[in-house]
Protein backbone atom coordinates (compact mmCIF):
# COMPACT_ATOMS: atom_id res chain seq x y z
CA UNK A 1 0.00 0.00 0.00
CA UNK A 2 1.58 3.26 -0.91
CA UNK A 3 1.74 6.29 1.48
CA UNK A 4 -0.19 8.09 -0.46
CA UNK A 5 -3.44 5.32 -0.23
CA UNK A 6 -2.32 4.96 3.47
CA UNK A 7 -2.74 8.95 4.29
CA UNK A 8 -6.15 8.47 2.27
CA UNK A 9 -7.82 5.62 4.23
CA UNK A 10 -6.15 7.17 7.37
CA UNK A 11 -7.63 10.57 6.38
CA UNK A 12 -10.99 8.65 6.06
CA UNK A 13 -11.15 6.96 9.55
CA UNK A 14 -10.15 10.25 11.18
CA UNK A 15 -13.32 11.60 8.91
CA UNK A 16 -15.46 8.80 10.20
CA UNK A 17 -14.10 8.92 13.88
CA UNK A 18 -15.47 12.82 13.94
CA UNK A 19 -19.19 11.78 13.01
CA UNK A 20 -22.15 11.59 15.86
CA UNK A 21 -22.58 7.96 14.71
CA UNK A 22 -19.25 6.90 15.57
CA UNK A 23 -19.16 8.92 19.08
CA UNK A 24 -22.66 7.39 19.95
CA UNK A 25 -21.07 3.96 19.12
CA UNK A 26 -18.20 5.01 21.21
CA UNK A 27 -20.40 5.98 24.22
CA UNK A 28 -22.65 3.21 24.10
CA UNK A 29 -19.58 0.51 23.76
CA UNK A 30 -18.57 2.37 27.03
CA UNK A 31 -21.76 3.07 28.85
CA UNK A 32 -21.64 -0.69 29.26
CA UNK A 33 -18.03 -2.01 29.47
CA UNK A 34 -16.95 0.81 32.54
CA UNK A 35 -19.63 -0.34 34.75
CA UNK A 36 -19.06 -3.69 33.95
CA UNK A 37 -15.45 -3.55 34.31
CA UNK A 38 -16.85 -1.81 37.88
CA UNK A 39 -18.50 -4.48 39.19
CA UNK A 40 -16.05 -6.82 38.32
CA UNK A 41 -13.28 -5.50 39.92
CA UNK A 42 -15.42 -4.31 43.36
CA UNK A 43 -16.49 -8.16 43.15
CA UNK A 44 -12.87 -9.27 42.40
CA UNK A 45 -11.18 -6.62 45.48
CA UNK A 46 -14.14 -7.92 47.59
CA UNK A 47 -12.83 -11.18 46.96
CA UNK A 48 -9.33 -10.79 47.96
CA UNK A 49 -9.77 -8.37 50.37
CA UNK A 50 -11.81 -10.89 52.46
CA UNK A 51 -9.49 -13.22 52.00
CA UNK A 52 -6.72 -11.27 53.67
CA UNK A 53 -8.83 -9.48 56.56
CA UNK A 54 -11.60 -12.35 56.94
CA UNK A 55 -10.04 -15.40 56.88
CA UNK A 56 -12.05 -17.36 59.57
CA UNK A 57 -15.32 -16.23 57.07
CA UNK A 58 -13.77 -17.26 54.41
CA UNK A 59 -12.55 -20.36 56.12
CA UNK A 60 -16.12 -21.49 56.97
CA UNK A 61 -16.92 -24.76 55.95
CA UNK A 62 -20.33 -24.93 53.96
CA UNK A 63 -20.19 -28.49 53.25
CA UNK A 64 -17.73 -31.57 53.48
CA UNK A 65 -14.46 -29.47 52.89
CA UNK A 66 -15.69 -26.81 50.60
CA UNK A 67 -15.39 -23.35 52.37
CA UNK A 68 -16.85 -19.53 51.75
CA UNK A 69 -13.17 -18.62 50.37
CA UNK A 70 -13.71 -21.64 47.69
CA UNK A 71 -17.13 -20.87 46.62
CA UNK A 72 -15.63 -17.00 46.38
CA UNK A 73 -12.77 -18.50 44.06
CA UNK A 74 -15.59 -20.54 42.15
CA UNK A 75 -17.57 -17.63 41.33
CA UNK A 76 -14.49 -15.56 40.28
CA UNK A 77 -14.68 -18.08 37.17
CA UNK A 78 -18.52 -17.93 36.84
CA UNK A 79 -18.69 -14.17 36.84
CA UNK A 80 -16.39 -14.10 34.43
CA UNK A 81 -17.90 -16.60 31.90
CA UNK A 82 -21.53 -14.67 32.76
CA UNK A 83 -20.10 -11.22 31.95
CA UNK A 84 -17.93 -12.65 28.40
CA UNK A 85 -21.74 -14.25 27.93
CA UNK A 86 -23.38 -10.82 29.01
CA UNK A 87 -21.76 -8.89 26.43
CA UNK A 88 -21.55 -11.19 23.74
CA UNK A 89 -25.60 -11.19 23.60
CA UNK A 90 -25.55 -7.36 23.88
CA UNK A 91 -22.50 -6.30 21.63
CA UNK A 92 -24.46 -8.65 18.37
CA UNK A 93 -27.45 -7.13 19.07
CA UNK A 94 -26.43 -3.34 20.01
CA UNK A 95 -23.04 -2.73 18.73
CA UNK A 96 -22.59 -5.03 15.92
CA UNK A 97 -25.25 -3.42 13.57
CA UNK A 98 -24.03 0.12 14.21
CA UNK A 99 -20.32 -0.93 13.60
CA UNK A 100 -21.37 -2.66 10.54
CA UNK A 101 -23.34 0.48 8.80
CA UNK A 102 -19.67 2.80 9.96
CA UNK A 103 -17.50 0.14 8.36
CA UNK A 104 -19.78 0.20 5.47
CA UNK A 105 -19.33 3.84 4.86
CA UNK A 106 -15.31 3.61 5.22
CA UNK A 107 -15.47 0.83 2.35
CA UNK A 108 -17.55 1.93 0.39
CA UNK A 109 -16.34 3.43 -2.93
CA UNK A 110 -14.84 7.28 -2.67
CA UNK A 111 -15.88 9.60 -5.68
CA UNK A 112 -12.84 11.03 -6.58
Amino acid sequence: MSNDARTQQEDAYLALQSTDEFQALRKKFRGFVFPMTGFFLAWYFLYVLLSIFAPGFMGQKVAGNITIGLLFGLGQFVTTFAITFIYARWANRELDPMAERLGARLDAPKEV
